[in-house]
């Protein structure tokens, strides 16, 4: 046999063993129907449709669960429903697929909506999520209105060693996770986009994270993760424009607890309650030891924050060329030490950059455009006791270089106090140069910076329209940020005075008005998208009026999802039910001997004498940090509220939101019984039509004050799981 001969053999030996292996590669995965309960250990396709299931209430299950090695599980075509659509957002419960350990894994193509959680991994290597739409999930009622904030909103993210955090729900939720990737994911509409504990070396990209009430992603313990080209805006709670900004601990990007040595570059994360929030623990404020460190945030846009663009403190950190417009901060960093603040963009904030007992950072190379305040650096005199950093640490404010640093339309450039060893030289003052931030041209080329490479990256953020509008542009209704994909008629005033102005927001088109209840005048029946209209409520019905329109125009989403094509009219419209009485409130202040809860007798007696002064009003809705009134005290304070309400037939719910306790009677019954001291938290009720007499009586330790008492129409109940303080 020639060697021709045996080359041909063995070629064609080695070409059937690779047909070979290709068609065994090439067999199809199987082809499954899901359902509640099942596992899977192999490879699957999941037959396309729409499935209405259920997952059990308990996180610990989950509607699919998947285990083993090297698994893909196809949902292309896939949608699961856990809650009705027409459902409360906080209705929904579960988790709607769980990967139980595991290595290389994937999941692509699937839509689940109307979960507490949609994906849930723990302990998995070499994770891989693709293109999966996990919007619409679990989020709570919020109880911030338009003009009166609620301290129940508040989020606190200290404890979550034991996952605490799932309590907050999130489209995808990873412990313990290493390696693999998050892309082309969207979650919008929910309270949490990605939730990442103890989780490392992923590379999130190209998601989009945007319109959620609580983060869009949030990290604890979390390290060595490469976080480029999302869209993570509109993640917000906590705010009514030109009543009150606060935040409530929303962020487009939280960094919480020892999460060090991440990259995070050209993203877009605007008009959150903070762009990004950085804290070092609660390890550092004990110990003085560690931080989230070592971290890179380079070229993103964290503009129009309610708070601040970025806030990061006590950790040592590099933020380079990012656009940081129209906050309350642009930076944030208290007790910041060895950190790289260069080549940034601070455009229109109250203070540009803002820093307390920091040392040895560089402030170079920097724009500043439009700031009140570009630069304040300073110590205080006295550091919180309970601490344990300044404890372990020097804390002086020292040891500063601010260094060719630009300053355009700027009120007051630096303000320096307690702060020795600053070296500031060659700063340039501009009045004629360009508000524009250009990310391509932020970063300088010097001799003591250069740009760090990012492998992959884009050379700007991935902004959409809505992200580059004024902070005006964040809406928050009860069920979180508004994301103008829908008409919506939202009030501009308190809705309490003779005339309400409603603004009609959503995509162009044209409104006409359909029909009135209780409203005596309008200033116009028909319009434009971005049109007020002006309103006089019906003297006889102040405080119970309602206004419906039709909207035609562009295509449009639900804040449910539900899409309606282009040209096909919508109604939406927005109504006030405030019932009109008067509350007379008797005031008191009460002392160890009159404790209500461990001298109730004597509280009783108390609230039976003579009081500190009595008020009317058309509502009970108290909320301050410090009493303005001087016949009111701050602390240890009670009132007793009466009034009679008069309700048209149906059904109603009386709600209270109460710091520090509270108890009400309706006709002579007790129906809230809050009376444990607690922080603010909403107690029911239910009414029914007709005549009442209600009693209410608040008790206020110390610090906030809030009292509110509420009927609202129909049956409201409190969230399944709750997501506020704790």
């Amino acid at each position: 046999m020639d060697l021709m001969r045996v080359g041909l053999m063995g070629s064609s030996i080695l070409a059937a063993l690779a047909f070979a292996a290709s068609v065994s590669v090439a067999q199809p995965v199987p082809v499954i129907t899901p359902r509640a309960g099942m596992v899977i250990t192999q490879s699957v396709k999941v037959r396309p449709g729409v499935y209405r299931l259920r997952a059990p209430a308990s996180l610990d299950s989950a509607l699919l669960t998947i285990r083993g090695r090297n698994i893909t599980v196809d949902l292309r075509g896939v949608t699961f429903v856990g809650s009705p659509i027409d459902r409360a957002p906080d209705a929904g419960q579960g988790t709607a697929i769980r990967i139980d350990g595991g290595e290389h894994i994937r999941v692509r193509g699937l839509t689940a909506r109307g979960y507490r959680v949609g994906i849930l991994a723990r302990g998995t290597r070499a994770l891989t999520l693709d293109s999966n739409n996990l919007s619409h999930s679990w989020k709570p009622r919020l109880f911030s209105i338009v003009a009166h904030e609620s301290l129940n909103d508040w989020l606190s993210y200290h404890k979550n060693e034991q996952d605490e955090w799932l309590r907050f729900g999130a489209g995808i939720y990873l412990s313990r996770v290493t390696g693999g990737a998050l892309r082309g994911n969207t979650v919008r509409q929910s309270m949490n986009g990605v939730l990442l504990t103890r989780t490392d070396s992923l590379d999130i990209r190209d998601n989009d994270l945007s319109y959620n009430s609580g983060l869009g992603i949030g990290m604890y313990r979390s390290s060595w993760n490469t976080i480029v080209n999302n869209r993570a805006d509109y993640n917000v709670r906590g705010y009514s424009h030109g009543f009150f900004a606060r935040g409530q601990d929303s962020a487009a990007l939280l960094m919480f607890e020892q999460c060090m040595h991440n990259v995070v570059a050209y993203n877009s994360m605007t008009h959150s309650g903070d762009g990004l929030f950085l804290w070092a623990g609660q390890e550092t404020m004990d110990t003085g030891n560690g931080g989230s460190n070592d971290n890179l945030f380079l070229v993103n846009d964290f503009s129009f924050a309610p708070t601040n663009g970025m806030e990061a403190t006590f950790s040592r950190n590099q933020f380079i060329g990012n656009r940081v417009e129209g906050n309350t901060h642009g930076l944030w960093g208290g007790y910041s030490y060895e950190s790289a603040i260069i080549g940034n963009c601070f455009v229109n904030n109250r203070i540009g950059i803002a820093i307390e007992h920091g040392q040895q950072n560089t402030v170079g190379a920097n724009r500043f455009v439009g700031d009140t305040l570009a630069i304040r650096l300073w110590a205080d005199s006295i550091e919180p006791s309970d601490w344990g950093y300044p404890k372990h640490r020097d804390t002086r404010s020292r040891a500063w270089r601010v260094v060719d640093n630009r300053f355009t339309r700027v009120t007051e450039r630096t303000r320096i106090a307690n702060t020795s060893d600053v070296d500031s030289v060659r700063s340039v003052v501009d009045d004629t140069a360009s508000q524009a931030c250009d990310p391509t041209r932020l970063v300088p080329t010097t001799t003591w910076w250069r740009m760090p490479n990012i492998e992959n990256a884009p050379l700007r953020w991935p902004a959409a329209a809505n992200a580059l509008r004024e902070r005006s542009a964040i809406v928050v209704d009860e069920w979180g940020p508004y994301d103008w994909q829908s008409p919506k008629l939202w009030p501009l005033d308190s809705a309490h005075g003779p005339s309400v102005r409603l603004r009609v927001l959503g995509p162009i088109g044209r409104w006409r008005v359909l029909s009135r209840r209780g409203v005596a005048t309008l200033s116009s029946i028909s319009g434009r998208t971005g049109d007020t209209i002006v309103i006089t409520p019906a003297e006889q019905q102040r405080g119970d009026w309602e206004l419906t329109l039709e909207y035609r125009g562009a295509a449009t989403v639900s804040p449910r999802g539900v899409r309606t094509a282009a040209g096909v009219p919508q109604r939406f419209g927005y109504e006030q039910f405030a019932p009109r009485t008067t509350w007379t409130q008797r005031v008191f202040a009460w002392s160890d001997s009159t404790d209500p809860v461990k001298q109730p007798a004597a509280f009783t007696a108390l609230l039976a004498g003579t009081p500190l002064t009595t008020r009317t009003a058309p509502r009970m809705d108290w909320f301050w940090s410090r009493s303005r009134d001087a016949q009111i005290p701050t602390r240890r304070m009670a009132v007793e509220a009466t009034a009679t309400l008069d309700l048209p037939p149906g059904v109603y719910t009386l709600r209270t939101l109460s710091d520090d306790a509270v108890r009400v009677w309706v006709d002579d019954h007790l129906v809230i019984d809050q009376w444990t001291p607690h922080e603010t938290q909403p107690g029911y009720a239910s009414l029914h039509g007709g005549r009442h007499r209600v009693r209410a009586q608040y008790v206020q330790g110390d610090g906030w004050t809030e009292f509110r008492l509420d009927v609202l129409r129909g049956v409201v109940r409190p969230s399944l799981g709750s997501a506020g303080p704790h």
